[in-house]
This record gives structure tokens, C-alpha cells and sequence, in this order.
């Protein structure tokens, strides 16, 4: 039987459970193959477009760096409670903040750091609210280079 290691792997994520549910399945990866864990927040500008003063857009994007930074710092809470005080030696996590199309940046992001598996949750949507929103892990699905493992 053969089995594929990963040396890195991409876990998305905006604080959401579906992306701490996700976490979970990139530990057990990780762990299985001493890989590191680069944990992904997206920022996307455009959707400050529509604010109608400069200052503010300036001021919510400064909040959305904040909201990310909580998100990574909760990937980081949640891996420490999962295992011993030795976490870092046993387990490497590099959080990442970006700002972009969420998707694209995903994508941009596994071919820069050379990434070799994306571990992402997602909620599931279905009908109408998934034609509206859209689903970012299917999104990814189909533009990644490498495996994508969906986590509901």
C-alpha cells in the first residue's frame, strides 16, 4: 500500500467552527507525517468598495486584519488544548494573513509556499443560499493544484 505524506498544508480558515472542524483533520495529517500547518485568513478589500468615505474603508479594513489575527490566534488556542506542552516541537503552525479574492488567494497561496494538501471546512449550503453566496471550498475544489480534503 502507499501512502502519500504532506510537508505542508494549508488550512484556511476565518474562525468559523466548520474551519476549526477542520483544523482537527489537518493535526491528524500533520501529526501522521510531521508536516506544518500554514494557517490561511483572507482578507478581501472588495467587499469595502461600497463604504463611501476613504477613512472608513481604512478604518473597517484595520478591523478585518483584527478579526483575522483572533482567528489565527484561535487555531493556535485550539491546537495547544488538543496536545502536550510540546506542541510546537511536534507540530509547526505559521499563520498567515492575506488580503484578495479569497479563493484566488487560496490557490496563489498553495503555488507560493508549495503546499501539498488543503484541509478547508465548509457549512454545507445548499439551493438557494449556496447559488447566492457561492461555495468557497468548491471554488478551491476546482482551481487547486493539489488534494483539497472538505470538511463539513
Amino acid at each position: 500500500m502507499i501512502y502519500q505524506t504532506y510537508k505542508k498544508i494549508l488550512l484556511p480558515t476565518n474562525g468559523s467552527d466548520y474551519a476549526n472542524k477542520a483544523l482537527k483533520h489537518a493535526v491528524w495529517f500533520a501529526s501522521a507525517s510531521g508536516s506544518e500547518i500554514i494557517a490561511l485568513n483572507v482578507i478581501n478589500p472588495s467587499s469595502l468598495a461600497t463604504l463611501p468615505e476613504e477613512h472608513i474603508r481604512i478604518q473597517t479594513l484595520e478591523l478585518l486584519k483584527e478579526e483575522g489575527n483572533k482567528a489565527l490566534q484561535k487555531i493556535f488556542d485550539l491546537l495547544k488544548s488538543k496536545t502536550d506542552e510540546n506542541y510546537p516541537e511536534k507540530i509547526k503552525l505559521t499563520p498567515v494573513i492575506k488580503e484578495g479574492s479569497p479563493a484566488d488567494t487560496i490557490v496563489k497561496t498553495v503555488e507560493e509556499e508549495g503546499i501539498d494538501l488543503i484541509t478547508i471546512g465548509t457549512s454545507g449550503k445548499q439551493g438557494v443560499n449556496r447559488l447566492l453566496l457561492g461555495s468557497l471550498a468548491e471554488k478551491v475544489v476546482m482551481t487547486a493544484p493539489c488534494p483539497v480534503l472538505v470538511v463539513h
